[in-house]
């Protein structure tokens, strides 16, 4: 047992319930309690998607692919390699301009999520997961800085019997994915080897992209009672354009041009990241489990922004090229066990969790993508140290409670090495301390349904990139405070049959100093804090086994998301990005005459979204249709899997995520027209 570290409904109708293809209606999560249990017992909004539904999403590139049909968590998908993927938790993280905000991502144990709380997902191996898990609401809180949810990977184990399988798939715009995995069992030692290589055209102009990653996995048993893992992820992306976002006339144009100065500047990333880490998990006793992990990584970045020459004279530019060179590392220390109490029986769990990242950041001149002139040099650092304790208390068959405070510090410091005329020392520091409780009660009804209610508290920090400018003059800006939060969450689990369950839960989220963004432009966005907002909403999963061939799964969600003040943004206004409605759903088909052979329609719908705080123009909502088609078939030892995927069916023209408070009103990132991807594989076990 490990811990881990840290269109509308009517669109089909109730026949449209979807399918939860091979995805149990009693999956067993770690990220609410960090140890072992079946989702239906866990107090919290959680749900897992596993390697089969992950294997049938998509070519797994991206986590958009498999997310989807989790209510609560948007991921959409920029059609831009370059930027990342534009994922939130109940409308946190929405604002992202790039990478991955308000939620916390760790894979194997290992935080994907650096102190300041950036995430990238880029670097996530889907090929070689086993599991994906999504934590929502106020149990994500005692994760720390930026949690208004966790995802969490999980690799594969290798099998019984060693295997080898070979991967390809191919789709539109050139896309071509070819993969090798080796995975078994030798003795004591569990080994996941596994290759990809990634090559695309994009859809849009100036979007091409190529990447290789590298993940492994080596565990071993050293005996009964200790467990040590290693595990290690090698990631290049070389090549990757950056189309920008599109003006609504530009979009309505062509929406697969990319804006002029991606091309006249060659906007695009290169990036590559190496990371090793080791956990080891003890059993002292039947009842205890203790855990050690250490991890290190190394990132660099060249990023190509559009910041037109004339911008960039200014001695307090920061040029137009950004050169990054970071290191991170982290140490996580955690002892759970259970007690006997007068009246029921405590389960507890105390940690500790230190991380830190430095980078030397330079800017040079991107003089029509060449290099140019030195405008910026420092050195960026990021530490944090929280400290945590969480129980659940089983009091009886009736009532259970869970109880969790964490203490959290995080600290940033920049030294200034470009000291020029015109450009002063802009070297400075800032903290933040936080303490965040959270408060948790369930009322059991039997085995069959679960009703709980958590409130807790959480804060989030703006992150390096948030605070590296400010509006009139050089510097960062040390002055941005970090939000803080109020969450509540009431939720109800149920089993309406043995093959039926149903998940709700309702939230609210009240915050101040909300971090947004102030102006965005040429690749640079400037943060301010923006008073106080209200988030609030329903999410539903249902899954269902309707017949023996029959499978069905639904996950819908709301969410009101306004600025509740007036004293930065205008009362009422809808935080840009953000949904009010989304829905996924699907219809999965298995037929016992065919043995092997899988089909499923799914159906997307895409509420509308404001494009900057002002609501001054607003996307339109979608609704899309996907079908996917699978056979496998057993020869011996041999295992062949082929798919056929074909999203959009009705070749929709819509937009799929925004750039919110872009300066120059390239708000728009628009979503492709009908795409196809086929694929192979063929795995042999010796």
């Amino acid at each position: 047992m490990l811990f881990s570290i840290q269109g509308p409904l009517a669109v089909f109708g109730l026949a449209a319930l979807g399918a939860a293809q091979a995805q149990t209606l009693d999956e067993v999560v770690i990220s609410a309690s960090r140890q072992e249990q079946r989702s239906f017992d866990v107090p919290a909004a959680i749900q897992a998607v596993d390697q089969d539904v992950i294997d049938r999403a998509g070519p797994r590139i991206n986590l958009s692919e498999s997310l989807n049909r989790v209510p609560g968590i948007t991921v959409l998908n920029r059609q831009n390699y370059a930027q990342d993927l534009q994922l939130s938790i109940r409308g946190s993280g929405a604002r992202s301009a790039f990478g991955i905000r308000g939620a916390r991502l760790i894979v194997d144990g290992i935080p994907a999520t650096m102190p300041d709380g950036q995430a990238q997902a880029s670097t996530i191996s889907l090929p070689s997961a086993a599991r994906i898990e999504v934590l929502r609401g106020p149990m994500a809180l005692l994760y720390g800085n930026s949690s208004a949810g966790v995802v969490q990977v999980f690799t594969a184990d290798g099998p019984a019997r060693p295997e080898v399988r070979a991967t390809a798939d191919v789709g539109s715009n050139g896309m071509l994915r070819l993969g090798a995995q080796a995975a078994g069992q030798q003795g004591r030692v569990n080994y996941v080897l596994d290759y990809s290589d990634l090559r695309t055209d994009g859809w849009r102009d100036n979007s091409a992209a190529r990447r290789r990653h590298l993940n492994a996995k080596l565990r071993t048993d050293i005996d009964e009672r200790t467990r040590l893992t290693l595990v290690a992820n090698v990631f290049d992306q070389p090549e990757s354009g950056d189309p920008l976002g599109l003006t609504r006339a530009q979009m309505q144009a062509n929406p697969r041009q990319a804006d002029a100065r991606s091309t006249e500047y060659r906007a695009g990333k290169e990036v590559s990241q190496s990371q090793l880490g080791l956990v080891l998990n003890h059993r002292p006793d039947a009842d205890s489990e203790l855990m050690a992990r250490v991890y290190y990584g190394q990132r660099d970045l060249d990023n190509r922004l559009s910041i037109p020459l004339s911008a960039q004279q200014p001695a307090t530019s920061a040029g137009g090229i950004v050169d990054l060179d970071r290191s991170y590392s982290g140490l996580g220390l955690s002892y759970g066990s259970g007690v006997a109490l007068g009246l029921g029986r405590l389960r507890y769990t105390v940690g500790l969790d230190l991380e830190q990242m430095s980078e030397r950041r330079r800017g040079y001149v991107n003089d029509l993508g060449a290099r140019g002139e030195l405008k910026r040099d420092e050195d960026d650092t990021a530490r944090s140290a929280g400290l945590y304790a969480q129980g659940e208390w089983a009091i009886n068959e009736r009532w259970s409670a869970v109880a969790g405070l964490r203490a959290n510090r995080v600290r940033f410091t920049v030294r200034d090495h470009f000291i020029v005329p015109g450009n002063p020392d802009d070297s400075g520091g800032t903290r933040f301390r936080a303490t965040n409780p959270v408060l948790g009660l369930t009322r059991h009804f039997g085995d069959g349904t679960n009703v709980y209610f958590n409130v807790g508290r959480g804060f989030e920090t703006p992150t390096l990139a948030e605070i590296a400018y400010r509006s009139g003059g050089s510097g960062p800006n040390l002055g941005l405070r970090a939000a803080r939060a109020m969450h509540a969450e009431l939720g109800l689990k149920t089993r309406l049959s043995e093959t039926q369950r149903l998940d709700v839960a309702l939230f609210h989220i009240a915050s101040r100093d909300e971090i947004v963004v102030a102006s965005s432009s040429g690749g640079r966005s400037i943060y301010a804090n923006a008073g106080r907002t209200r988030r609030s909403g329903i999410e539903v999963a249902y899954s269902a086994q309707l017949s023996p061939e029959w499978q069905a799964h639904v996950a819908l969600s709301t969410l009101n998301a306004r600025f509740a003040d007036g004293s930065v943004v205008p009362r009422g206004n809808r935080i840009p990005g953000t949904m009010a409605r989304s829905l996924f759903a699907d219809l999965a088909w298995q037929p016992k005459a065919w043995p092997g052979f899988s089909a499923a329609l799914e159906a997307v719908h895409f509420g509308r979204m404001a494009v900057d705080d002002l609501n001054s123009d607003w996307t339109s909502s979608a609704t899309v249709f996907n079908l996917r088609l699978g056979w496998e078939q057993r020869l011996g030892g041999w295992k062949l899997r082929e798919y056929l995927r074909i999203d959009n069916l009705a070749d929709k023209s819509y937009v799929g995520s925004v750039i919110a408070n872009d300066g120059n009103r390239r708000f728009f990132e628009p979503a492709p027209g009908r795409q196809w991807a086929v694929g192979f594989s063929a795995g042999y076990a010796f």
